[in-house]
């Protein structure tokens, strides 16, 4: 079966790319490039998909790298656990009410990666999400007895039981980060193309209040090389996470939303989304009414212009509450989707105990690009119906939340690098998560993305625009 992701040939940073979809390439025997015009072969199969603003300097390569030799052998294999949110932080010192400055460990590293993609006016990936603060703080079983919470628990909470519970961590040590199982994606995937010159421009739009929490949380995105673009909230609250963890690893949650819960579609968030590659949503955002709202203008919108839209499934409690939300957008809208094996499972009404790959290939049919984690079991990428096994990358295990979002990166990494082999595409995907599990933390590290990105070894071939994906790469019905 012939089948290509994504093959790019090289054109001037002002020169803007033509999408493909597959039907419109099948119809064609060559494809002749103007010297106007850079060809971008799309993964979707849906719609025929119109020229758009998409920036160019860094597609240049059209590669079918193998990544699946750079696998690291160890006594212990793991690989992506799921796409679990989880804070990735550092210490903070007291500068407000909050204990947040802009200031962390992650500072120094966070500066070796080149920023000119922050002035950027267009954007390779715009991640549309919640932008939560996170606290993250040790605690033990008599903390939480004294505030009455339940442990391992996530509850939303209001105003005034967040400032209770920060009062009581008072003395406590804790970390505060821009938290969000997106953020940590977006945060990933710009250290490892910050890794290469010309760099990825990565953005993220939600909604911050105009208090010292947001500006924490725009700065410590920007110093990422994220560049947050929505406006502060006039007088708005910023949401935050309070993540208190016991000595038997068990995380107990307390979300407070603020503005976090109202993303509104306005003339900036389009002009935004035409100047975009990849757009991907957050799911967490379904759990609102009026930002569904929000979300179908914007995936109406990113379809007219030619992007690509990605939908991460975020958490099954949140899939069974707005089923049939996320098919609306899935069906009409999706052509990426992510999402672990029990999340895949309950888009598809199957039972626990059915596999993941039959989830994957069922999904396929109604999204173009299918990409499903099974935590140390490995992982599928899921095409027209049939489904690619990925293998974990062999590592030791320290901390695996945030594994489903390193992956994530990985897979949105190698689209824009052309990237036509999809067992490949799922090895890398599969090593970055395997860095992060192997570090405690949700976050890449800066040091770790250099070499990720070094590794992979891109090679430009132009002569190479087709992948064949026989019987060996993807599974059987």
């Amino acid at each position: 079966m012939a089948f290509s992701l994504i093959s790019l040939s090289s054109a001037s940073n002002s020169i803007p790319l033509r999408k493909f979809s597959i039907a419109e390439l099948s119809a064609q025997s060559s494809i002749t490039l103007n010297q106007n015009r850079t060809s971008y072969f799309s993964v979707i199969n849906r719609t025929h998909i119109h020229s758009s603003h998409l920036p160019t300097s860094y597609l240049l390569i059209n590669s079918n790298s193998d990544f699946a030799s750079m696998s690291s052998s160890t006594d212990s294999s793991y690989s992506t656990a799921d796409n679990s949110s989880a804070s990735s932080s550092r210490s903070a010192s007291t500068t407000d009410d909050f204990g947040v400055s802009d200031s962390d460990e992650e500072d120094d590293n966070e500066h070796e990666i080149d920023s000119s993609s922050s002035d950027a006016d267009t954007w390779h990936v715009l991640g549309l999400g919640q932008a939560m603060v996170d606290f993250s703080g040790i605690v033990d079983d008599e903390f939480l007895d004294r505030l009455g919470l339940v442990k391992g628990t996530r509850k939303v909470v209001h105003h005034e039981e967040r400032g209770r519970v920060l009062r009581a961590m008072d003395g406590c040590s804790y970390k505060a980060a821009a938290g969000g199982s997106l953020s940590n994606t977006l945060v990933a995937l710009a250290r490892l193309g910050g890794a290469q010159t010309p760099s990825l421009s990565i953005a993220m739009a939600g909604s911050i209040g105009s208090d010292p929490l947001g500006g924490f949380y725009r700065s410590k995105l920007q110093r990422a090389n994220v560049k947050f673009l929505s406006a502060p909230v006039q007088d708005g609250t910023t949401g935050t996470v309070i993540v208190l963890t016991t000595s038997d690893a068990q995380r107990t949650m307390l979300a407070y939303q603020g503005t976090s819960s109202r993303v509104n579609y306005d003339p900036c968030l389009a002009s935004l989304i035409s100047k975009t590659s990849i757009l991907i949503v957050e799911g967490y955002l379904f759990e609102f009414p009026d930002t569904i709202k929000t979300i179908a203008k914007v995936c109406a919108e990113a379809r007219r212009c030619g992007a690509l839209v990605a939908i991460t499934a975020s958490d099954i409690t949140c899939i069974e509450r707005h089923y049939d939300d996320f098919w609306d957008i899935m069906a009409n809208y999706a052509d990426i989707i992510f999402a672990n094996s029990d999340e895949a499972k309950a888009f598809c009404h199957f039972p626990s105990e059915e596999s993941p790959i039959s989830a994957t290939r069922y999904l396929s049919h109604f999204v173009p690009f299918v990409s499903v984690t099974d935590g140390p079991k490995g992982s599928y990428i899921g095409v027209k119906g049939e489904a690619i096994y990925i293998p974990p990358t062999p590592c030791v295990p320290v901390d695996t939340c945030g594994a489903g979002d390193a992956y994530a990166s990985g897979i949105l990494y190698g689209l824009l690098h052309g990237v036509s082999d999809l067992r490949g595409m799922g090895a890398l995907a599969s090593k970055v998560a395997s860095v992060v599990v192997a570090q405690q933390g949700t976050r890449l590290r800066v040091q770790d993305a250099v070499k990720l990105a070094e590794s992979f070894d891109f090679h430009r071939e132009s002569s190479t625009m087709w992948s064949d994906v026989g019987s060996d790469q993807i599974s059987s019905l």
